[in-house]
């Protein structure tokens, strides 16, 4: 039996994924908008896998969502696309991939409008607020004793009040 390699504290650890998993992470990581502008893009352009656009005006759909008003730039997801169509060539995505990408999209756009991130925070804000204990004041109940040296606590601090020359504080 080999030896495991050993991995260092705190380095980064590479889960290995297939390529819906990348491709489905990296959807969910584009913002709302370039996800609803994309599947607008694949359903009135033809898509291409493996470059940006082809010489018979097919284009990949993260350029599909930019002339649909998705401005943005995700190297990702380009990358997990290519890798989702297992090609390294320029041709026209097949009608599985296409359906795919939709579903995903779609998928992804349905569980973020399910999911309310300004009700998680609110919710989160109100169950710190309850946990929070009140802050306790302490404070002397008659004078400490001075040690040998030192001064009263009125020769120690300066007075906001009178003008002190030898006071740090400027009145």
């Amino acid at each position: 039996m080999p030896p495991r390699a050993r991995l260092a504290y705190g380095a980064p650890v590479r889960k290995a994924r297939d390529p819906i998993s990348s491709l489905r992470t990296a959807i969910d990581c584009l913002p709302a908008r370039t996800r609803e502008a994309m599947l607008e893009g694949i359903r009135a352009h033809p898509i291409v896998v493996g470059a940006y656009t082809d010489s018979r005006g097919g284009i990949c759909p993260m350029l599909a969502a930019h002339r649909h008003g998705g401005r943005t730039s995700f190297v990702s997801f380009a990358r997990a696309w290519d890798a989702f169509a297992r090609t390294s060539t320029i041709r026209r995505a097949s009608e599985r991939e296409l359906r795919t990408l939709e579903h995903l999209l779609e998928a992804s756009l349905v569980a973020e409008a399910a999911t309310d991130l300004g009700a998680a925070i609110a919710e989160h804000r109100a169950a710190v607020e309850r946990r929070r204990v009140p802050e306790i004041l302490a404070r002397r109940l008659k004078p400490g004793r001075l040690r040998l040296g030192q001064r009263p606590a009125e020769e120690r601090t300066p007075s906001l009040n009178r003008s002190n020359v030898s006071s740090p504080i400027v009145s």
